[in-house]
């Protein structure tokens, strides 16, 4: 299974860069390859100063090894061996118009000391983080999400939904970092599904990402924006920064393994805002926003 979806992620980078560097027609993606001391590597791809992505990152990466003391904890284990890949993607519009995209799609194998498995799981999902709420591109995003999960399962969309809006939240700020999307982990196999079941689910999400954006972002990337809604996507950026040093799992494990450390962090966007006690004025875009961000909307 590991060899089968290490190839899967390995086709799908080639794809999405490909797409995102026609879409944008000016920058194309610069390739890092980098190996882990411990064990693996990945093949980091980042795109900056785009015609229309300022910055973002399709990133994959298969690394093992011993499994670090302090995830032993976090995973109520010993002395256990690990095998994790995955595919992960950030991608940073320049437009406020265009919202802000990520993706992660992952299988994680664990062993004892003689080598057999085990545990083994498939992760991952997608999400959508706008600036300026257009309702028929939420609606769009999520439709594509619930087509792909209808697939395999009626109740995947609903459930890995609720999952995503759970997870995606800054507590902090008891608001959600974005509009949501899907979430799944821990998918184990069962009596209903074994894990070519869940293969089969996690790369037809896999395959549906660029259905669910890249329409939205073809319909806003020409649309005027001023200096002020710049301004807006800068303070709402700061937002995306917290959750993901402050609540992200993917980003805690990274660290945590060792991982490669301009991976981990090629999520974060080059211009952000922290404003002291900002509020977007009463009746406003900006101010649309954060009410839908309080609670979570059904969009399909």
């Amino acid at each position: 299974m590991k060899e089968k979806f290490h190839l899967y992620i390995q086709e799908l980078q080639n794809t999405i860069s490909s797409k995102l560097e026609e879409i944008d027609g000016g920058a194309k993606f610069m390739e890092d390859l980098w190996e882990r001391p411990e064990g693996g590597g990945g093949r980091t791809r980042v795109i900056e100063n785009g015609n229309v992505f300022e910055k973002g990152g399709v990133n994959i990466s298969a690394v093992h090894g011993e499994l670090p003391e302090s995830m032993q904890h976090y995973f109520n284990v010993k002395d256990a061996n690990f095998f994790a890949c995955g595919l992960s993607l950030v991608l940073h519009p320049k437009n406020p118009m265009v919202p802000t995209v990520h993706a992660n799609w992952r299988y994680f194998e664990m062993y004892d000391k003689t080598g057999n498995i085990v545990d083994q799981w498939f992760g991952g999902g997608q999400d959508l983080t706008p600036y300026y709420l257009f309702e028929e591109d939420a609606a769009h995003f999520h439709k594509t999400c619930k087509a792909a999960c209808d697939q395999h399962n009626p109740s995947f969309y609903s459930d890995f939904k609720k999952k995503c809006d759970a997870y995606f939240w800054n507590s902090h700020r008891n608001e959600a970092r974005g509009i949501g999307g899907l979430f799944f982990d821990y998918c184990k196999a069962t009596e209903q599904m074994s894990m070519q079941n869940w293969y089969d689910f996690v790369t037809e999400v896999g395959n549906s990402f660029l259905d669910a954006y890249v329409p939205i972002v073809e319909k806003r990337k020409d649309l005027p924006y001023t200096a002020a809604h710049r301004k807006w996507q800068e303070i709402r950026r700061g937002r995306y920064v917290e959750f993901n040093l402050v609540h992200d799992k993917g980003t805690l494990f990274g660290l945590k393994t060792n991982g490669r450390i301009e991976s981990i962090l090629m999520s974060l966007p080059p211009h952000v805002q922290w404003v002291y006690n900002h509020n977007p004025k009463s009746g406003s875009e900006e101010e649309h926003l954060v009410e839908v961000l309080k609670k979570p909307v059904e969009w399909v």
